[in-house]
Parts: structure tokens; C-alpha cells; sequence
């Protein structure tokens, strides 16, 4: 019918146009190449279909290797046994197994072809079944049937490969070289990234890089500040410079949500989650650990969502994340996950578990490493009805050594905190009371570098406060702990050393502070309290060697809090979760207010991190103590910028002073111009000025209305 209608309208047209169809050979019309003139082809269906499986390609079947090869009466046995195995791990599809037969023979071939619902779910069973043991003499092997296709275009000779010339690339840490010391951030606004140089002499940024539609999500600085990370529907790329900011690498990971990197910025660890084509099942899981100057995937890790639920601050569809927790240090030796019952801790030397078990830790609750050496702490909550005491466990890899041990009884909650060299621990221990119906808090103090790793208990004055926040002095030996109850909770600074005294004491207790978190200095000795949230964003500067509060001040609905690398400068940030007053300030590490940034549909802002420094800690101490001389050449340094800003200032109140002028002397002008006109509306009068006049009162009578009206008067009323 749709045939007798084009052609219907071919011949209408035909007849309009005064054309006779029958002296046209139709079928000797060729178009240019690549023109089609708006006419589909005949074929577009059939290329579009072919299109599409070509697209979807065999991603959802999986080679089954390796098989016994059975007799025609076995058959049936032998596939009721792959079946089973392969129905665990996902849907097979009707018809979906096919396992191929000799003719001649009439017995198998030793594999079969089996389809799934999702490639998901074929990947999934490559993963769990490849290598696995039917038998002695039968051991599974696995491939997914697209890779045929590349084992095929492998040539039969082999060829030498391409060298190409050594290009020398942009030097990563040429930034750090920055005559002026500063500091770079990364933002994101809108469709916009920026990278920028806080240049807070000149009290602005200076821009560096910008970007639009620079990532699909968030970006994230390596722990070193080498690279800058992006995240992509097809995967994630790190990109690296000091102005320039080139893509150095790509990681393919469709539908990544979430990146780490390794503390010495080796590794990077990629995570998506995907949706089952069983709605009843769980979320499938993807995560791949990337070679970071490679870009090759040294470990993958696959499973269902349940799978690696377990540990982690916070994550998506129920997954904690980091899912993989690395070992302190910058050299990315070893990474560690919880399971049930169990805490696995893989090498990277072989990316496989070291001595090729897991630890077996009763019903483990939480882990952490140490900053800076293979230890794990690790807590176990009570078991058998508290029976069996809850414990704290520090643990030495690769041997597996338990170093040390606590024992907590009445145990609600715990929280693990290390100090970031690694010289202390704070365990916060929430216990129950003797009726259960209330806890009350207090802290094991581990002291790692000391032998036997000797252990101190301190409890809060008032058992019965909350712990608000708790965070350690970097570097240091000092922690802060907020505690009471809001709206005005108090500030508790201990030192874990004092004089020649080794153990915990309290330097001081900040009453009533509307504080709710703790930001320390990188270089310790400075602390902002901020009360973020509810109270919406009260800041207190506080100097904790003189004991004394520097600043206060307010960045109202702050959400964010960020202190640079160095110590020397504060960020706070307003984000999107607000709708007003998107965007950050920045402060000096004293409290005092430098400039401010406003952007709409604010994301984020990030410090871009420094690697350590090289100087030993006894050339940082003679440098602190020495500092009045070497900070002579930038006392000279900030007068002159200061003088800048003062000739600056100056020749931007000259031109206003300028401008003003400028206004005035045409004022006169139109003064001068307009003299005969007001002398005309003064009866002659020349004078402008108003003294020369004397006011007189003058009564003027004036006729306003006239209106006659007729009386009617009637005689005898007289």
C-alpha cells in the first residue's frame, strides 16, 4: 500500500511538471556518491538491524573449555552438571547452552557456548568459574566468545614493534617552582573547571587553566598533586601540568562513580555499579585497579553489591567506600579489604592476597592502617551476648603478627583514629552503662613507637558528654575533642606529652563554643573551629601554643572547609546544597579575610596537595628557628607588592578625583549656558546668588469664581 502511494505522488508530480514517465528509465537514475537527495534506501532497515547486532556483539556468551568429552547417553548428565554451575551465577537463556558433538564420534567436543540474560552476568561467570576444578583431570577454561574475534587477528609471524621517538614531556612538578611560593586550587562552577593560584598578596586568584564540560561528575587531585583527575561515561583520565594541563592518560571503566588513588599515586582504583537483569538480585559491581602511568588493569574485582558492603566511610547503592584501603607511605606495597568474617591484604608485587589467604577475623566491624608503616588496627565488636569482650587488634603485615591487643568491655561503638605519623592511636570507646539504657564515652591512647606499645585510658570529665568530633595535630603529639551537647559544646586540647612527662594531660578546656568540627593546620599549632551546619558557619582562629584565640568571624551557610597544603591560608566554600551565596572565601592562617568569590551553582574547591618535603625534620627545626633570616628576602618581597597595591590604590583615587572634576567643570558649563534664561525668570535680575535678594511678603487678591444665583423673595415676609 505505502509502494501504490509513492508512486501515486511520483505520478502527480510527474503531471504538474508536464514529465512523461513512460519515456524515463528509472532504474538507470544513479545519484551522486553520498548523496542520498532526502530518499531512504530501500536497505536502511536491514543496514540498521545489521548495525545494531553488530553493536550488541556476543559480549553475554562465554567458552566453557576443557569439558570430558561423553558418549551420546551421557549427554544429557553432563549438561544437567554445567547447568547447575553456571544457572548460580546468572539467567541462562532458553536455548542458551549449546554443547557441540562429533558427528562421526557421536560424543562431545569437550566445550560448549553458553548465553546469558547480560554481559554482565557472562563476565561474572568468567570470573568465578575459570580455573575451576571438575575433576583432576578437568579444570575449566573460560573465554568470553568476542575475544575469539581478537585471537584471531593475532598474525602467525611475529613482527617487531614500532619504536617511535622519544618526546619529552612537560615536567609535572614545575609547578612547585612558583617564584612566588603559591599555592594552586582546582574549582568547579556550572559547566566550568578552573584551575587558579591563590595570590593572596594581590588579594585575588590568578588563573592558570579553564575548561568547560571538563568531566561529567567530579574531579579529584592525586594524594601528591601530580595529576588531576577527571570522570567520564567511558571511563576516567588524569591530566597533569602547571598551566598547560594535557591528558596524560585514559582508564576505561563504563559508567564509572567513584575513583581512589594509592597514597603514592601508583595506583588508581575505579568502581561502577550496574543494574541485574533480575530485579530481585543485587547491583553488579565492577572494580578495576589502574597502573597509573601505564593505564594497564593490574587487578579487577567482581561481584554483586552484598560483596563489598562491608567497611568504608561511605559509598553509593549501598557499596562503603573506598572499598580497598591502601598501606601507609608512598610505596603502594600493600591494600586491604573487610569481608565477612575476614580481612583480605593483597601485595602489589603480584596483586594477589599475601600468603595467598586471607586473615580470618571473627566478625570484624572496621579497619585502618597506619599513616605510615604496614600496621593494621582493626576492632571486633562483643560476641556471645558480651561473654566475649570486644577487642582492639594491632597487626603486622606481611608476617600477620598481632603486635598488640585490648580487651572492651560493655561496648556500644567504636571509632579508630591514627595520628599521621603513625606515633599514636586514639581508639573513642563507647560504652554501655550497668542498665544498658545510656552510654558514656571514653578513649584508649596506643603509644606505637614506645616498647611494648603501652596503652593510657582517659575519660572526659563528664562521662556522660557526646563526642562531637576528634581530630590529632598533624605532625604533633596534641588532639582536640569537642563534646557536651549542643547548641554550645565544649573544646577539650590534650597534649600526650608534657615537659619530661610521657603521659596524657589536658592543656585546656574552651567553654560554650558554637563549634561542631575541627580543622587543624597541616604544619599543627594553628586549629579553626567551625561550627558548620546549624551553625551556620561560625569560625574560630585559635593559636594552641599560646592558648589564645586569634580571630573570630563568620562565613555564613559555609559547607566546606579546606586548609592549603602549607598551613598558611583558609578556604571555606558555600556549595550548591545552598542555593545563596555560592563560593568560597579565603583567610589567612590567623583569621583575617582576604578576599571572596562569589559563583552560582557551586561545586566544588580543592587545595592541589604537596608531595613531602625533602628538608629533614632538623633542617625544618633550624629553619623555624632561624626564620627572621630567611624571611628577609620576602618581608622585602611583600613591601613591595605593598607598595604596589599603595600606587595602585593612589592611582585609582586620582582617577576619581579626575572623573569628579570632570563632572563638576561641565556642570558649570550648563550653568554659564542657562544664565540669561534664569535672569529672564528673575524680571531682570543678574544675580545668582541668593543673599543679594531681599524677601518681601506680598498679599495678592485674586478672583478665583463668579456665580450668580436668583433669590426668590415673596412680598409680606418684609
Amino acid at each position: 500500500m505505502a509502494d501504490v502511494m509513492v508512486m501515486k505522488e511520483i505520478e502527480d508530480t510527474a503531471l504538474r511538471l508536464d514529465v512523461d514517465l513512460s519515456t524515463l528509465d528509472l532504474d538507470s537514475i544513479r545519484l551522486p556518491p553520498g548523496e542520498t537527495c532526502g530518499i531512504v534506501s530501500d536497505d536502511e532497515e536491514v543496514y540498521q538491524e545489521d548495525n545494531l547486532e553488530f553493536e550488541s556483539g556476543f559480549g553475554n556468551i562465554i567458552v566453557v573449555d576443557n569439558l570430558p568429552v561423553v558418549p551420546k547417553e551421557k549427554f544429557e548428565k553432563l549438561e544437567g552438571v554445567v547447568r547447575k554451575i553456571y544457572s548460580q551465577i546468572g539467567v541462562i537463556k532458553e536455548d542458551g547452552l549449546w554443547m557441540p558433538v562429533d558427528p562421526e564420534t557421536d560424543k562431545t567436543l569437550g566445550y560448549c557456548f553458553i548465553e546469558y540474560n547480560t554481559p554482565q552476568e557472562a563476565e561474572l561467570a568468567k570470573e568465578k568459574t575459570h580455573g575451576y576444578k571438575l575433576d583432576r583431570a578437568h579444570i575449566f577454561c573460560v573465554s568470553m566468545f568476542d575475544d575469539f574475534d581478537k585471537f584471531m587477528k593475532v598474525p602467525n609471524e611475529w613482527a617487531p614493534p614500532e619504536t617511535k621517538p622519544y618526546a619529552p614531556g612537560e615536567n609535572l612538578q614545575h609547578w612547585l617552582t612558583d617564584a612566588k611560593a603559591r599555592d594552586q586550587f582546582v574549582i568547579r562552577a556550572g559547566s566550568d573547571t578552573e584551575v587558579l593560584w591563590n595570590d593572596a598578596r594581590h588579594l585575588k586568584p590568578d588563573p592558570v587553566y579553564k575548561r568547560a564540560f571538563w568531566t561529567e561528575s567530579f574531579v579529584q587531585w592525586s594524594p601528591l598533586g601530580t595529576y588531576l583527575a577527571t570522570v567520564h561515561r567511558q571511563g576516567a583520565a588524569v591530566w597533569g601540568g602547571s598551566s598547560s594541563f594535557n591528558r596524560l592518560m585514559r582508564y576505561a571503566h563504563p559508567q564509572v562513580k567513584l575513583i581512589d588513588f594509592s597514597p603514592g599515586e601508583k595506583y588508581l582504583v575505579t568502581y561502577s555499579s550496574h543494574e541485574p537483569s533480575n530485579p530481585r538480585d543485587a547491583n553488579r559491581v565492577v572494580i578495576n585497579i589502574f597502573d597509573v602511568r601505564t593505564g594497564k588493569v593490574m587487578r579487577d574485582f567482581k561481584g554483586s553489591a552484598d560483596d563489598f558492603a562491608v567497611g568504608g566511610a561511605g559509598g553509593v547503592t549501598g557499596v562503603s567506600w573506598p572499598v580497598f584501603k591502601w598501606s601507609g607511605g608512598r610505596d603502594d606495597k600493600y591494600f586491604a579489604r573487610m569481608g565477612k568474617n575476614v580481612l583480605s591484604v593483597y601485595e602489589t608485587e603480584t596483586f594477589s592476597l599475601v600468603d595467598k589467604k586471607s586473615l580470618k577475623v571473627e566478625n570484624i566491624m572496621d579497619f585502618c592502617w597506619s599513616p605510615t608503616d604496614p600496621i593494621i588496627a582493626l576492632f571486633v565488636p562483643e560476641m556471645g551476648g558480651g561473654n566475649q569482650p570486644a577487642r582492639v587488634s594491632l597487626i603486622q603485615i606481611p608476617s600477620k603478627e598481632e603486635l598488640r591487643q585490648k580487651n572492651l568491655f560493655s561496648v556500644s561503638d567504636c571509632k579508630i583514629y591514627w595520628q599521621s605519623n603513625g606515633d599514636y592511636l586514639a581508639v573513642n570507646v563507647e560504652r554501655y552503662t550497668k542498665t544498658k539504657k545510656s552510654t558514656y564515652t571514653g578513649f584508649e591512647l596506643f603509644r606505637i613507637k614506645e616498647r611494648d606499645i603501652p596503652i593510657e585510658v582517659l575519660e572526659l570529665e563528664n562521662k556522660n558528654d557526646k563526642i562531637i568530633a576528634f581530630a590529632w595535630e598533624p605532625k604533633g603529639h596534641r588532639f582536640a575533642v569537642i563534646h557536651g551537647d549542643n547548641p554550645k559544646p565544649d573544646v577539650s586540647i590534650y597534649s600526650m606529652r608534657t615537659g619530661q612527662n610521657s603521659r596524657v594531660s589536658k592543656l585546656t578546656t574552651l567553654k560554650g563554643k558554637q563549634a561542631n568540627a575541627l580543622f587543624w593546620s597541616p604544619a599543627g599549632r594553628y586549629i579553626v573551629l567551625a561550627g558548620l551546619k546549624g551553625f551556620n558557619g561560625q569560625l574560630e582562629f585559635y593559636n594552641v601554643d599560646e592558648l589564645e584565640t586569634m580571630a573570630t568571624a563568620e562565613h555564613f551557610m559555609a559547607t566546606d572547609i579546606e586548609w592549603d597544603p602549607t598551613g598558611r591560608y583558609v578556604a571555606t566554600a558555600v556549595t550548591s546544597v545552598h542555593e545563596m551565596e555560592n563560593g568560597f572565601n579565603i583567610w589567612s592562617f590567623n583569621g583575617k579575610h582576604l578576599y571572596r568569590i562569589l559563583k552560582d551553582h557551586f561545586f566544588q574547591f580543592l587545595w592541589r596537595p604537596r608531595p613531602p618535603s625533602f628538608l629533614s625534620p632538623e633542617k625544618e627545626e633550624e629553619i623555624a628557628k632561624n626564620l627572621k633570616k630567611y624571611s628577609k628576602k620576602y618581608e622585602a618581597e611583600d613591601q613591595d607588592v605593598s607598595l604596589l597595591l599603595s600606587e595602585q590604590e593612589r592611582e585609582k583615587r586620582r582617577m576619581l578625583k579626575e572623573d569628579w572634576d570632570k563632572w563638576v567643570n561641565e556642570w558649570k558649563r550648563i550653568h554659564e549656558e542657562e544664565s540669561l534664561h534664569r535672569q529672564k525668570l528673575r524680571d531682570g535680575e543678574a544675580s545668582d546668588e541668593e543673599e543679594e535678594y531681599e524677601a518681601k511678603d506680598i498679599e495678592v487678591e485674586e478672583v478665583i469664581d463668579v456665580k450668580e444665583e436668583v433669590l426668590h423673595i415673596e412680598y409680606g415676609q418684609e
